[in-house]
């Protein structure tokens, strides 16, 4: 059982980026309820070792905790099975009466987006979305995934080449 003064520090230092935990989740498991699972594993693990944690960037400490942990959890639970789409990923969508259609578009476009990253190979989809997404700089990236930061600016690049060769003929067709 923890301290209490490691489940303050816990509480004060991890839980406000829980949901960028699960965000990370969420695209690399390609389901919200493995994301779930990944990221209860995850906040346990960091619980278990918050002494181990001396400072710096408490987000990315738990990113990488996450990563891991959804690593480990695909080896085990889903190694053969493709994953399913992620059907909560959409943005809200806000439009009002006024504008349905240009709503249906904005939903269209999300979902064209979110479908193109969703192809994308895992070594390309976690990069995009911690830069793109979480906001991260290359260099907590690097941190993040235990690559050099050149590694992090060759696979954005690849990322978005992609994801332009995904996109550009589906933009074409709508126009």
């Amino acid at each position: 059982m923890p301290e209490p003064d490691q489940l303050e520090r816990f509480e004060r230092l991890i839980m406000p980026h829980v949901p960028a935990a699960f965000n990370l989740a969420r695209w690399l498991t390609r389901d919200p309820h493995d994301a779930e699972d990944v990221v209860q594993e995850a906040t346990m693990r960091a619980l278990r070792g918050i002494d181990g944690f001396h400072g710096g960037d408490a987000r990315c400490w738990l990113l990488t905790i996450v990563r891991n942990t959804c690593f480990s959890w695909r080896k085990q639970n889903r190694q053969s099975q493709p994953a399913a789409l992620m059907e909560d990923d959409l943005a809200d969508v806000e439009g009002g009466a006024a504008a349905p259609d240009a709503a249906l578009l904005r939903a269209a476009d999300a979902e064209m987006v979110r479908q193109a990253i969703d192809s994308l190979p895992t070594e390309f989809r976690e990069v995009l979305v911690m830069r793109e997404i979480e906001g991260l700089s290359y260099k907590e990236i690097a941190a993040v995934a235990d690559l050099a930061p050149g590694t992090v600016m060759s696979r954005l690049s690849r990322a978005r080449q992609r994801l332009q060769q995904i996109l550009a003929p589906k933009v074409h067709e709508e126009a």
